[in-house]
């Protein structure tokens, strides 16, 4: 995804703040917010906090950035497809997409490696590769949504997450779906339950109909094409159904975590 920046609030001062929390919002709330004219006044309202200091001006727009998943949580369809495109649309060269160098991406030895299954499930057996590749697959050529702006096409074929999570018995009224990974810093990364369960939601593992390469998350990423590119885990070392929300890498740092694309 390349090397993003933390959501920094230099100083309190008030045009900047509202700049920057409308900066942060979905398309369509950000055009709303920017037609009526949103003053600072009535960003407090929305949020019920009171800017006197940088730490208050950070906690503001921490609660604009729940808002903001809250409104994109409601207006989520679960029925509605990401749009699909032929072979001969796919970008060549697909690009490796991180925060480090493809030198610093994770090496992962598939015969050793093994899904760990946690949390609301009835079933916590741990899943080889060869397991994982024994089950139904399907392939599906959709568009990867960078947030810093730039898009690629790719091909990629695995199992949908929602035949796995009934598979291993997931409690799918649960809030969420927690991925740990073996990206440097501890990767990690929270999914809705209601994403999880889309039919497009699949646990990847190839890409361009050969087993999917180190560069784009061997041995198992999670596609989520109605996301953005950064909820899209890679390198998954194990998969959580939770109601706790445990933070994720990029939420941690001021990133919307619904994040549909």
């Amino acid at each position: 995804m390349g090397r993003l920046r933390k959501l920094l609030i230099p100083g309190v001062d008030k045009k900047l703040l509202v700049r920057d929390a409308v900066k942060t919002m979905p398309e369509l709330t950000r055009r709303r917010f920017i037609t009526a004219g949103t003053s600072l006044g009535a960003l407090t309202l929305l949020t019920g906090c009171d800017v006197v200091d940088s730490s208050s001006a950070e906690e503001m727009l921490k609660h604009v950035s729940k808002f903001n998943d809250a409104v994109q949580a409601w207006m989520f369809n679960p029925d509605a497809l990401a749009p699909t495109f032929p072979e001969s649309m796919i970008t060549k060269p697909f690009p490796f997409n991180a925060y480090y160098d493809l030198d610093d991406a994770p090496e992962i030895a598939g015969a050793d490696w093994k899904l760990e299954v946690r949390g609301l499930v009835e079933n916590k057996k741990s899943w080889t590769l060869d397991e994982l590749y024994k089950l139904p697959q399907v392939k599906q050529v959709t568009r990867h949504i960078c947030v810093e702006g730039w898009s690629a096409i790719g091909s990629w074929t695995g199992t949908p997450l929602r035949d796995f999570l009934k598979l291993v018995g997931a409690d799918t009224r649960a809030k969420y779906v927690w991925f740990q990974c073996a990206d440097k810093d501890g990767y990690n990364s929270p999914l809705d339950m209601r994403s999880a369960l889309h039919p497009q939601t699949q646990m990847t593992f190839k890409f361009a109909d050969e087993i999917l390469p180190r560069a784009y998350g061997f041995p198992m990423k999670i596609r989520v094409p109605t996301k953005l590119g950064f909820k899209n885990p890679k390198y998954v070392l194990s998969m959580e159904v939770t109601n706790d929300y445990k933070g994720g890498y990029w939420e941690d740092q001021g990133y919307n975590s619904f994040s549909g694309s």
